[in-house]
């Protein structure tokens, strides 16, 4: 894939590159590739998360599935009695407000039975380092177990844990994504950005 050369090549570290197969184009958000992989004509393109770039502008990529756009990940923090739980929830939202997230995320503080309760956080799987990065950032800790990933968000939906409440987290975001007829009529200039 030969990239677009760009100015400031460190204001794409964490966007996408895309090889069409006979062209390529930088700089896509998220919501960008994954409007681009649903749609039929651009389906079968390749994705590259700009994992560094360099004042010279050269840039690492790293690939990425296209079915990793269309999945969800999780993350959950658990406690054995619902004061904490609640507690943890709370200060998970309180710190939110503080420093939103870089992608928008759902939060339940959910009981899955009498001795165990969670704190739930479900976003996109394409932002899963970057929440973990924000997660520590924002120095979210709790006393309990923790796990995540795709597995373990099937494996939390089929426990039918009972959801005691739920928030919805917006996103920090520093680019406005293209959508619709813009994005696709731009979809293979060189530099999006």
């Amino acid at each position: 894939m030969n990239i677009p050369k760009v100015k400031d090549a460190k204001k794409y570290t964490g966007l996408y590159a895309v090889d069409f197969g006979d062209t390529s184009s930088v700089g896509f958000t998220a919501e960008e590739v994954a409007a681009l992989l649903e749609s039929e004509e651009f389906s079968d393109i390749k994705v590259y998360k700009i994992h560094m770039a360099y004042p010279d502008g050269k840039m690492e990529l790293k690939g990425v599935p296209s079915e990793t756009f269309q999945l969800e990940m999780g993350m959950f923090f658990y406690a054995s009695d619902v004061d904490t739980a609640s507690s943890d929830y709370e200060r998970l939202l309180s710190l939110a407000d503080d420093t939103l997230p870089p992608s928008r995320a759902k939060v339940q503080l959910a009981k899955i039975d009498d001795d165990n309760f969670t704190v739930a956080i479900f976003f996109p799987a394409e932002y899963n380092d970057e929440i973990s990065a924000w997660l520590i950032d924002i120095d979210y800790n709790t006393k309990g177990a923790a796990a995540g990933g795709i597995s373990q968000v099937q494996n939390y939906y089929d426990q039918n844990p009972e959801i005691i409440k739920s928030s919805q987290l917006h996103a920090q975001s520093a680019y406005k994504s293209k959508t619709g007829e813009e994005l696709f009529k731009d979809a293979r200039l060189a530099i999006q950005r």
